[in-house]
C-alpha cells in the first residue's frame, strides 16, 4: 500500500470511499480491485445485481470494504437511488468518483441504427452527467475529492466506423473540461481518462480484425487511475493517458 495507506487501517471513518460505475467486470471491475487494496470503502455499481454482487466480494478479499449497487446509469431516478444508498454507507462522502460505464460498436455511419446511436450517447454522455449531478453533494464533502471520466483515445482520434463512440468520448472530452473549470476551484479535482484499446468484453461480439492479445488489460488502466489519485496537488493530472499497445490503435 502507499499514499494514504497507512491512515487506512486505523478505523472505517479513514477509509476512501469510492464510486466506481460499469464495475462489474472489466476496466470498472480492476478499478475497484485497485482502490480495495488501498483499504477502501468501495461501491461497486452496474445494472447486473450478480455481477456487482460478485465484485463487492472480491473487495472484501482484497483489503476493501465492497458495497454492491444495483445502478442504471441511464435512468437517472436509478441513479439517484443507488448514490444516495452509497452516501448513507459512506457517511455522506464521495472521495473519488469514476464515470467508466461505457457501450461500444463498431459501425460505419450509413447503416448505424438511430438505436444504436442513441443507446451510445444515454450511456456515454447521459450516464457520467447523471451521476456527476447525482454524486456532487458528496465528493463537495471531501478533503481530497477527485473525479475521473473515462474517456477513450477515440476522443481525441476519430475511427471509421466509430461515429457514434468517438462523438460520445469527444464530448465526454468536453465535459471534463467544463468541470475542471468550474469544480477545480470548489475543491473537487477532474482527470479525463484516455485508455488505448483495452481487453474487456467491449469488443465481444464486434467485428474487426482485433489482436486482443496486444491491448490493454483493465489493470493497466486501474493503476494509471490510483496514481493519478496520488499525484500531489500541484501536478496537472486533467488529463492522464494509457498508451496503447504497439499495433492496437483504439
Amino acid at each position: 500500500m502507499t499514499g494514504v495507506a497507512p491512515l487506512l487501517g486505523m478505523g472505517s471513518s479513514l477509509r476512501l470511499r469510492v464510486l466506481v460505475t460499469g464495475a462489474g467486470r472489466g476496466i470498472g471491475r480492476s478499478i475497484a480491485l485497485r482502490f480495495a487494496a488501498e483499504g477502501a470503502h468501495v461501491a461497486v455499481a452496474a445494472r447486473t445485481r450478480s455481477e456487482v454482487e460478485s465484485v463487492a466480494l472480491e473487495v472484501d478479499g482484497a483489503g476493501g470494504k465492497g458495497l454492491a449497487i444495483e445502478m442504471d446509469v441511464v435512468d437517472l431516478a436509478s441513479v439517484e437511488s443507488g448514490v444516495n444508498r452509497a452516501l448513507d454507507e459512506m457517511d455522506g462522502i464521495f472521495d473519488v468518483v469514476v464515470n467508466n460505464a461505457g457501450a461500444f460498436a463498431v459501425k460505419p455511419f450509413a447503416e448505424l441504427s438511430p438505436a444504436t446511436w442513441y443507446r451510445l450517447m444515454a450511456v456515454n454522455l447521459n450516464g457520467p452527467f447523471h451521476v456527476t449531478l447525482m454524486s456532487l453533494k458528496g465528493l463537495e464533502g471531501s478533503e481530497r475529492a477527485h473525479l475521473f471520466n473515462v474517456s477513450s483515445i477515440a476522443g481525441r482520434q476519430a475511427y471509421e466506423g466509430s461515429s457514434a463512440y468517438c462523438t460520445t468520448k469527444f464530448g465526454l472530452v468536453g465535459f471534463g473540461e467544463v468541470l475542471s473549470l468550474e469544480l477545480e476551484p470548489r475543491g473537487i479535482r477532474v482527470s479525463t481518462v484516455f485508455p488505448g484499446a483495452t481487453d474487456t468484453t467491449l469488443f465481444d461480439g464486434v467485428s474487426g480484425d482485433w489482436d486482443r492479445s496486444q491491448m490493454n488489460q483493465p489493470e493497466d488502466v486501474a493503476e494509471v487511475i490510483w496514481k493519478a489519485f496520488e499525484a500531489p496537488p500541484g501536478e496537472s493530472v486533467q488529463n492522464v493517458e494509457v498508451p496503447p499497445p504497439a499495433g492496437v490503435s483504439r
